[in-house]
């Protein structure tokens, strides 16, 4: 039963982004799921609910363009991995460099 309800909150989150197309419906949405998640008990999805609370005027933004920063993302993931493989950066200008001609 737990985890068939953990399964509906999760499935309810992603439809809400999924589905709805304007800011204020996305809004009152993400609200009552806020409200079941904190009826729920369910201490897992608490930083979830929390990071949505805090930061949800520039969340609800992504329902007047339906963008994300996901590539940005990415693309700092792959920046940092580049930077691990040579445990750090002795020279910026010469890493800077390599960055532009592995990725440019």
């Amino acid at each position: 039963p737990d985890l068939k309800k953990a399964y509906e909150l999760a499935l309810e989150l992603s439809n809400i982004f999924t589905t709805t197309k304007e800011k204020i419906y996305g809004l009152t949405r993400l609200a009552k799921w806020h409200e079941k998640v904190r009826q729920s008990g369910f201490k897992s999805f608490n930083t979830v609910a929390r990071s949505i609370e805090n930061h949800y005027k520039t969340i609800v933004n992504y329902f007047d363009n339906r963008s994300t920063n996901a590539s940005a993302e990415s693309f700092n993931a792959k920046i940092k991995a580049f930077r691990a493989q040579f445990r750090g950066v002795r020279n910026v200008e010469f890493f800077l460099y390599r960055l532009t001609q592995l990725y440019a």
